[in-house]
């Protein structure tokens, strides 16, 4: 049988994260006037980026929580070790609010959502937490296209654990290999999804390539044939 469900990414895939996060960075440096403490806003973000990497990976080997990797995650940014967890909230979202002035989704994204709704059921599984992904979802207009919105905070798992897409299927009723997963991440969401039995498909936005054995496409508008057996735009996995 074939695919009856789409899986999807958010940030990155749907959700104009990278552009978003540079605005909103740059906003936030500026009004908190420490924009002088970095030699550009994309030196800052990079040492934003890099730091929220290394506290989700301490929050998914189970050593400390959801709020706690945000809060250390400030506090190493502002090289402020001391920095209490009420300031670094109050920090972060101030953040938040220029982050989110920024929001916006990618101009195929709309489009691609309509196109697919009257053939495949849709849902939304996201490393991140329910609370940030339902309110941008809400905000961005499109939380009632997604039957289900699951999230590693809530699910204690990450992609790309097998056990993640499997949690979003089973909250779709359907087996793995009638559902689709549709990310920005080669490995984390491609693979990953692939490796626990659904069909991965890697946005590759950017035209990176290099990586054959993936299903690929660089614009959602690309999707609908990919998911009717047209791979003009990428081979099909090899994995699993």
């Amino acid at each position: 049988m074939g695919i009856r469900a789409v899986l999807w990414d958010i940030d990155d895939t749907l959700f104009d994260y990278a552009r978003a996060d540079h605005d909103g960075m740059s906003a936030h440096l500026a009004a908190e006037g420490l924009a002088g403490g970095y030699d550009s806003v994309d030196q800052a973000l990079g040492r934003w980026k890099e730091l929220t990497e290394l506290h989700w990976r301490r929050f998914e080997a189970g050593g400390v929580d959801f709020l706690d990797q945000r809060r250390d995650r400030v506090r190493d940014f502002l090289a402020l070790p001391g920095l209490s967890s009420a300031e670094a909230d109050a920090w972060f979202e101030r953040y938040v609010a220029h982050y989110e002035a920024a929001w916006g989704l990618f101009p195929d994204a709309l489009p691609v959502l309509d196109l697919l709704a009257g053939e495949y059921r849709q849902a939304v599984l996201s490393n991140s937490s329910i609370h940030n992904q339902e309110r941008k979802l809400r905000l961005l207009g499109v939380r009632h296209r997604f039957e289900a919105v699951l999230c590693a905070a809530e699910l204690g798992v990450a992609k790309p654990a097998p056990e993640a897409f499997h949690a979003a299927c089973t909250a779709l009723g359907l087996p793995p290999g009638q559902v689709a997963y549709v990310g920005d991440q080669p490995d984390i969401d491609a693979r990953g999804a692939v490796e626990a039995g659904l069909r991965g498909i890697w946005l590759d936005r950017a035209d990176a390539g290099g990586r054959p054995e993936l299903t690929r496409i660089t614009d959602l508008h690309q999707l609908s044939r990919v998911l009717g057996g047209d791979t003009r735009f990428g081979a099909p996995s090899t994995f699993g």
